[in-house]
């Protein structure tokens, strides 16, 4: 294996303006989301969240972005996961999208709120049937037996 200490590539986009940044974080996330679907940057919407136990073990593994609204970001997990036990005791995760081909990424540090019990459904009855199907029979962050 090549020796990771020498791989590096420069990174020559430049500095980030101030005055390219819109003054309103959401407005400016959102134009470097539409810029990374331009871009055609696989799954442009992943992010990893990152939560914790109350003792502060860290967790983190990635999850699609579904919505974006003025007050937030919206993903949908399994309540019973890991990540749904940890955020239902401790309510504050970290979000990154990583959009390495452009050199660019956005860390989200906040609150984690559950939505309405009408919006969860209407979102589940929005997927294909073979995904709702396999949202209700896999039992998440288990262990898997032969």
């Amino acid at each position: 294996m090549k020796k990771l200490h020498t791989m590096r590539r420069e990174y020559d986009g430049g500095a980030l303006p101030e005055q390219a940044m819109e003054k309103d974080p959401m407005t400016m996330f959102a134009r470097w989301l539409e810029e990374a679907i331009a871009a055609e940057i696989n799954e442009p919407n992943a992010m990893t969240i990152a939560t914790a136990t109350p003792d502060g073990s860290p967790s983190a593994r990635v999850v699609l972005l579904k919505e974006m609204r003025n007050d937030g970001f919206i993903f949908f997990t399994n309540y019973l996961s890991r990540k749904g036990r940890e955020l239902e005791k401790n309510p504050r995760a970290a979000l990154l999208f990583d959009w390495h081909a452009m050199a660019r990424q956005v860390r989200i540090e906040g609150r984690v709120e559950q939505l309405s019990p009408e919006e969860w459904d209407a979102y589940y009855l929005s997927r294909p049937e073979n995904a709702r199907i396999g949202a209700w029979s896999s039992p998440q962050s288990r262990v898997v037996r032969d």
